[in-house]
């Protein structure tokens, strides 16, 4: 299986909802980020993507690494995503831009409504529940 290498972000507002986003054209919705060019830290890639899809200004240090995780990529069939996963807090209004058609502010309780990625399902989100826990 061919392999895409993202950043992307468990960004957190200020009332502790996260963020997804769906990309114009598909169905699927997911942590926003993106691919990671040649040459860029996956810290700078996130920085450039949030910027570009949301109108976000972070620095690529404010990031948190939370790990690596895999998954079957949701929009792309036969690749499968390894994503490096950073934590942002925020508290700065998003605006979708570029490719990104929707966004949504979720409580990890109540996603049972929209249809996920299986990152976003299967990894991120048990993660940002365990956040909320601990």
């Amino acid at each position: 299986m061919k392999v895409i290498r993202i950043a992307a972000a468990l960004l957190i507002g200020a009332d502790g909802r996260t963020l997804l986003v769906r990309k114009r054209g598909t169905q699927a919705f997911m942590q926003p980020g993106g691919k990671i060019d040649a040459g860029e830290t996956a810290a700078v890639a996130l920085a450039r993507e949030l910027n570009e899809e949301l109108g976000l200004l972070v620095e690529p240090e404010q990031a948190q690494f939370l790990g690596e995780f895999s998954a079957v990529a949701a929009n792309e069939p036969g690749f499968e995503v390894n994503c490096q996963l950073y934590r942002l807090d925020v508290d700065q209004a998003v605006v979708p831009a570029a490719e990104i058609e929707e966004i949504v502010w979720v409580d990890a309780e109540r996603v049972d409504h929209l249809h996920l990625a299986p990152l976003t399902r299967d990894s991120i989100l048990p993660l940002y529940r365990a956040l909320q826990i601990a």
